[in-house]
């Protein structure tokens, strides 16, 4: 017989856990680029389409069917067996049961999405997304909520530190190295470069959605809402949740305002869902103390996860996710078998419990490990894993999806789409007209070295390239200007829904150069290598004499003014 408060709370949790899909699209679009958003987006969407329709035909049945080796369950092709009703706690019906499961499996999907995001090929994440809700989640959850092996040593994870959020995090690690690092993300030493995200508000909106939908991961996890032990429960459940989060939050704000001198918000950010992941595994288990200890824990382990992470292994994390999930996920339930009152190091149980989670943690994370070697270089070796450099350059937007600007008239796009009509016939680079210097109105030749402007307009794109070019021969200084415009392209057409949208100016930069003591032409030859592909769009130069040129700060003029100091 059914519980109806049992079964609505169960539900109410499902609910919750899948308002969390939204947070994470959110913290991922703020913490990339703008020309990536769309992309992100539609990452977040698929995971959890695609990962419901594999967890229902098989997956569900890996992890919760019946299994006399404690390795996998039996699987029950579209749950047509008794695999559903068998498994669903007492109360409860067994849908509910299954769509609660369900959204915790979308859940360790969309991890790896912030960790490998603007360079991965769509169409090789829907393939990740099909594997992992098939076999990797399912089997390593089977080891720790279907009666496995580790259940029966005793292994303690109440709601997926471990389960979870490190199967995602370890897979978002294994993706990022192998995808490899974004487009300047490190020097040609090796130094890392910061490339931030485009809104800090999508971020927080995302992790205050995340916060909030986390009452349901943990709260819900007991599965029950009736008994007066189960109702005591839920109210320390709900309690250590936020403590660990508010204290994984303060952590991360005192030891980056120590090490970075002033709080990092994006890292803040960060605190806040290491806490979450550190006390997911144990909230049923800890004291309110014990939770506040997990978060600072957990805040601490993520700045110096993350700076490891991208410092010293050079894997390219765009939002966190593998310090956050993987690093937290693995101390979080470590940290059970320390503070959990019963049996926990602290509280006189001895090491044993200890020993269990830390068998725990290494044996799924070598076992999703390996899977994801295996998963990620057969995508590799099939349809690729990686975008290519121009696609990556000009944004996933436009080449995956042919979003022309994610943010509609709010703001222009940060890359023009390749052209569609047939490009005209290249011009040899060598066939442009040369330039002659220009002399005073009157003719008569300057006093002091010669001063002049030159004005660049090209594709956004070609920026990286042109300021290395330029840097090689010493210019030292410019200014650049994202504008709008078109000549011979006319604008690009763009589609939604299908219906072509009204030409618009196409994005461009303008980059502009006072030059004293380089000669203009090796500018001039310098920039049109840099930005040449014989096709329409490479740009022009434009050569301006400059009459005199002032430093406000020193009163140095001409010359002098254009040297550093």
């Amino acid at each position: 017989m059914y519980s109806s408060v049992n079964t609505i709370w169960v539900l109410l949790g499902a609910a919750l856990v899948f308002f969390m899909q939204p947070g994470f699209a959110m913290l991922e679009a703020g913490l990339i680029r703008a020309k990536n958003v769309g992309n992100i987006i539609m990452k977040n969407v698929i995971d959890l389409s695609l990962g419901s329709i594999v967890y229902w035909i098989v997956g569900f049945s890996i992890m919760f069917g019946v299994s006399n080796s404690g390795i996998v369950g039996t699987p029950d092709i579209f749950l047509f067996g008794d695999t559903l009703a068998n498994t669903a706690p007492d109360g409860v019906s067994p849908w509910s049961f299954f769509i609660f499961q369900t959204v915790f499996a979308a859940t360790a999907a969309t991890i790896v999405s912030g960790a490998m995001a603007e360079r991965t090929k769509f169409s090789a994440y829907c393939v990740y997304s099909v594997v992992i809700s098939l076999i990797v989640y399912p089997l390593s959850g089977h080891w720790i909520w279907g009666g496995g092996w580790l259940s029966g040593l005793g292994f303690h994870d109440f709601a997926g530190s471990t389960a979870v959020h490190m199967v995602g995090g370890v897979a978002g690690l294994v993706g990022a190295a192998m995808v490899g690092p974004r487009i300047g993300k490190y020097s040609k030493s090796g130094k890392s470069r910061a490339i931030p995200g485009h809104s800090l508000s999508l971020a927080a909106l995302g992790v205050f959605i995340l916060w909030f939908g986390w009452f349901g991961f943990n709260g819900g996890s007991t599965v029950s809402a009736t008994g007066d032990d189960v109702l005591a429960s839920m109210g320390v459940i709900f309690t250590n949740t936020n403590l660990a989060a508010a204290a994984g939050a303060a952590a991360v704000m005192i030891v980056t305002w120590i090490r970075y001198k002033g709080p990092d918000v994006s890292m803040t950010l960060n605190g806040v869902l290491a806490g979450l992941v550190g006390i997911t595994a144990g909230c049923d288990a800890v004291s309110a103390a014990g939770a506040v200890m997990i978060g600072l824990l957990s805040g601490i382990a993520v700045v110096v996860g993350i700076e490891i992470i991208d410092k010293k292994f050079k894997v390219d994390d765009p939002v966190g996710a593998v310090g956050v999930h993987c690093v937290c996920g693995a101390v979080g339930t470590l940290c059970v078998g320390l503070f959990a009152i019963d049996g926990g190091l602290f509280y006189g149980g001895g090491a044993r419990f200890l020993g269990v989670q830390a068998i725990g943690v290494i044996a799924v994370a070598a076992w999703v490990t390996i899977a994801m070697l295996i998963t990620f270089s057969a995508i590799k070796a099939v349809v690729g894993l990686r975008v290519t450099k121009e696609e990556e350059i000009e944004g996933l937007d436009v080449h995956e999806h042919g979003i022309e600007n994610s943010y509609a008239d709010f703001m222009p796009s940060s890359a023009p789409r390749p052209a569609e009509a047939p490009a005209a016939a290249p011009v040899p680079v060598e066939a442009a007209v040369p330039v002659t210097d220009a002399r005073d109105a009157d003719g008569e030749t300057r006093k002091g070295p010669k001063m002049t402007k030159i004005s660049i307009i090209t594709r956004q794109s070609m920026f990286e390239s042109l300021e290395a070019a330029m840097s090689a021969i010493g210019i030292t200084g410019m200014t650049m200007t994202n504008i709008l415009g078109y000549g011979v392209q006319k604008g690009h057409p763009e589609f939604y829904r299908g219906v072509e949208v009204q030409a618009r100016l196409l994005p461009k930069i303008r980059v502009e150069i006072i030059v004293c003591k380089v000669p203009v032409r090796t500018v001039i030859e310098t920039a049109k290598k840099a930005l040449y592909t014989g096709n329409i769009g490479d740009g022009k130069i434009f050569v301006y004499d400059v009459e005199n040129v002032i430093r406000v700060r020193t009163g140095e003029e001409g010359y002098d003014a254009l040297q550093d100091d």
